[in-house]
């Protein structure tokens, strides 16, 4: 292997490994640990919407922080230079040290832990996108980004199969948070030189972008459907991605294969990135994006109508094979319609799918609270997502020909 492809290889490899941390750890190891922490009683079903919905919230702020961030800072001479990588190292360290907190016995901090938590994943997530992204670009290996994103996948995998096995040791939740708050600061360690922070002027990704691949300008109207589009698939995976090894317990109970679901969904995650790295990215990835939404409203729609073994696999694999790959096409598109200002709209659009995700763990909890039993409620929860999955791809079908990819 060369130099450089070692070099693409090696930031490829340390952005996923950031992605793990900041989104298998800080984001979701909350879903294979809510039904430890309700077995435990710390929390009930409705607290638990209530926490989730924290988190996401500070995912949305921390999007918008990263969106108004160029903004703040050329308005503001006195604040100290930043740049991509070193918001990418601090977020990181915050992750685990947020994660670990979680492992106190302080059930008043935890919404607050929470809510910094989704802080740091949203400013991880946008800045090691734009940074890995744009040092491929440059290397002429931008396919090597759907390697990136295999990051979150590998991190639900490994966190959904630790949970696994405390369940079957009978472990506490209040353990599994400090194992994975130590699990961070490992990987952490082991891209924390790859992550190296640029000197000179304030930078967003670390290197300039590459050229888009069609037109030069476009209209705002364009990337506001764009936006819309694009977080609700926020909305429109969250509900199954927050409950489902809950929704399965409702199910499947006593089945032995309960806390596989989520391992599976990560598969899923990780084998849809990797195959987006196939995928041309020259063509008009409106359509692919279309498609993926379609196959997530797929994989929820068996989970409803087929509650069983069979069915919460083929859902979870279905509904995680595009979950990354949408994200991955999302952010190409940021950087095709708006090149020069990548980051701030990778931010704005990641806001957007933060308002989608904010949105679904408080409707969970009015249907729960308003069903005749848990099952009823989630149904209808997982059938309200589906349908706003089928509306944004037809969205996006209608912007193939509403703006059409200039040749």
């Amino acid at each position: 292997m060369t130099a450089s492809a070692a070099s693409r290889w090696a930031i490829a490899l340390a952005g996923a490994i950031s992605l793990a941390v900041a989104m298998g750890i800080g984001r979701f190891a909350f879903t294979p640990l809510l039904p430890m922490m309700l077995h435990d009683r710390v929390i009930d079903l409705h607290g638990a919407s209530w926490l989730a919905g924290a988190n996401y919230l500070g995912y949305l702020a921390g999007a918008l922080l990263c969106t108004f961030q160029p903004w703040i800072w050329a308005r503001v001479p006195a604040l100290p230079p930043i740049n991509g990588p070193w918001l990418v190292r601090a977020g990181l360290v915050a992750t685990g040290l947020l994660t670990l907190g979680m492992a106190q016995p302080y059930a008043a901090t935890w919404p607050l832990l929470r809510f910094a938590a989704g802080v740091a994943s949203a400013v991880v997530f946008v800045y090691t996108s734009g940074w890995c992204l744009a040092q491929l670009a440059r290397r002429n290996a931008s396919a090597l980004g759907g390697v990136v994103y295999t990051g979150p996948g590998a991190g639900i995998v490994v966190s959904g199969l630790f949970a696994s096995g405390m369940v079957q040791w009978d472990w506490r939740a209040v353990t599994g948070w400090a194992i994975f708050g130590v699990l961070a600061f490992a990987l952490t360690a082991a891209v924390w030189r790859i992550f190296l922070p640029a000197t000179g002027a304030p930078s967003v990704s670390g290197a300039p972008l590459a050229a888009p691949r069609v037109g030069e300008t476009h209209g705002g109207t364009e990337i506001g459907f764009l936006t819309v589009a694009y977080g609700i698939s926020g909305f429109g995976y969250i509900v199954t991605a927050t409950f489902l090894p809950v929704i399965a317990r409702e199910a499947l109970p006593g089945s032995p294969w309960l806390d596989m679901f989520w391992p599976i969904f990560g598969f899923g995650v990780v084998l849809g990135a990797l195959l987006s790295t196939r995928m041309p990215v020259t063509g008009d990835l409106r359509l692919l994006l279309a498609a993926s939404y379609a196959v997530q409203a797929c994989g929820i729609g068996i989970s409803v109508w087929s509650p069983s073994l069979a069915g919460f696999a083929i859902g979870s694999v279905m509904l995680g094979v595009p979950f990354t790959a949408i994200t991955f096409f999302g952010m190409q598109e940021v950087r095709r319609l708006r090149p020069a200002h990548a980051a701030s709209f990778m931010g704005l659009l990641t806001a957007m799918y933060g308002v989608g995700q904010i949105v679904g763990p408080p409707l969970v909890a009015q249907l729960l609270k308003r069903s005749a039993n848990a099952g009823a409620g989630f149904t209808l929860s997982l059938e309200v997502a589906a349908s706003a999955l089928l509306i944004g791809a037809a969205l996006y079908l209608w912007m193939v020909k509403a703006y059409p990819m200039r040749r």
